[in-house]
């Protein structure tokens, strides 16, 4: 994610004007009725716990930290540092090292998210479907352009979506249907391929490992097909293409489809045309004197009378002054920007 990734984890890139990556995912699980979810991280986590104290613990849903249950913003440095827990590389061992709090006898199925997916999406019916077919596993996918399959876990399908392969990343893409990553795992078959696999050699990992150790076993595996938008934000490019499709006409997500963790008491808007503004979304936290087009301004953003912003991201804090113009550009959080011309500055 280049710059946008210094000194934060990309969960917590902020989206839309008004939230974080993490927070589409938390959302979903809140609007779908699950009440509690478990924290699989390791690096620099203690950002990310901080985060989820302050803005999602108690807000309708429990957030589970596994062996940290308990932290709060004030012990959480204590805490990390005193808590022992192996390395993990890949999200298999992330599971397998959390099992005590994931399975137990009253658990019947496990959903797996990432927390870096943009998209909103009800896990209810996917779950009942789940259920129905009495899978071993389900998996969101969603169709898209065949160049841009490699970047993704591929997945291919036969009669009654059952699943017949999945490659991740692959370098000659065959179809093209790929992995949403979101998963809804039988929990005793989860726990039991876990267990099998990391006796021998594995790259710990659910998309290399888990899932292809299932297909090859012949298990029940099924897909829901995704029909809404959903955006994996892997590089700052589609980070910034993801912002142009929200102020693009319809728009790719409502204001009232982004969760709105980013300065709440602040109401967001989109604005068609009114005085230096067309097309963009901004909010009564953000101050344009000059101009901005087809853009996205986070809150605490000032733009000089003769600043021109177009085709870009303005992150919350930022400062566009002067003579400056800036096209088809992200700008940091908390950047100043003076008499310059930023032209398709993404990294």
């Amino acid at each position: 994610m280049g710059r946008l990734g210094q000194g934060r984890l990309k969960p917590l890139v902020p989206f839309g004007g008004q939230c974080h990556l993490i927070d589409f995912s938390l959302s979903n699980c809140r609007d779908s009725g699950i009440d509690e979810v478990l924290l699989l991280s390791q690096h620099n986590e203690a950002q990310l716990i901080h985060y989820l104290l302050e803005c999602w613990h108690g807000q309708g849903m429990k957030i589970h930290f596994g062996p940290y249950q308990g932290i709060t913003p004030e012990t959480c440095e204590h805490v990390l540092a005193t808590v022992h827990r192996p390395a993990e590389s890949g999200t298999g061992e992330a599971l397998l090292f959390n099992a005590p709090y994931i399975f137990g006898k009253n658990v019947r199925d496990v959903l797996v998210l990432h927390a870096d997916h943009v998209y909103r999406f009800d896990y209810r019916p996917m779950l009942a479907l789940h259920r129905e077919r009495r899978a071993a596993l389900t998996i969101g996918y969603q169709r898209i352009a065949l160049e841009a399959v490699s970047l993704f876990g591929m997945v291919e399908f036969g009669a009654g979506d059952r699943l017949l392969r999945f490659v991740e990343k692959p370098a000659h893409p065959t179809a093209d249907t790929v992995f949403t990553a979101v998963a809804i795992f039988d929990a005793e078959s989860l726990q039991r391929y876990l267990d099998v696999l990391s006796r021998g050699p594995w790259q710990a990992d659910v998309s290399r490992d888990v899932i292809p150790a299932m297909i090859q076993a012949g298990e029940r595996i099924f897909g829901y097909r995704f029909d809404g938008y959903w955006e994996d934000i892997g590089t700052t490019a589609r980070y910034l293409e993801a912002h142009h499709r929200l102020v693009s006409r319809p728009p790719t997500l409502s204001l009232a489809q982004l969760p709105h963790t980013l300065r709440p008491e602040a109401a967001r808007r989109w604005v068609s045309e009114a005085g230096g503004l067309r097309h963009t979304l901004t909010g009564e936290d953000v101050r344009c004197e000059g101009r901005a087009e087809r853009s996205v301004l986070f809150p605490g953003v000032i733009i000089g009378p003769r600043a021109v912003v177009r085709d870009s991201v303005v992150l919350p804090g930022a400062r566009i002054l002067g003579d400056s113009r800036v096209e088809g550009s992200i700008v940091l959080d908390g950047e100043h920007v003076h008499d310059a011309h930023l032209l398709n500055r993404t990294e």
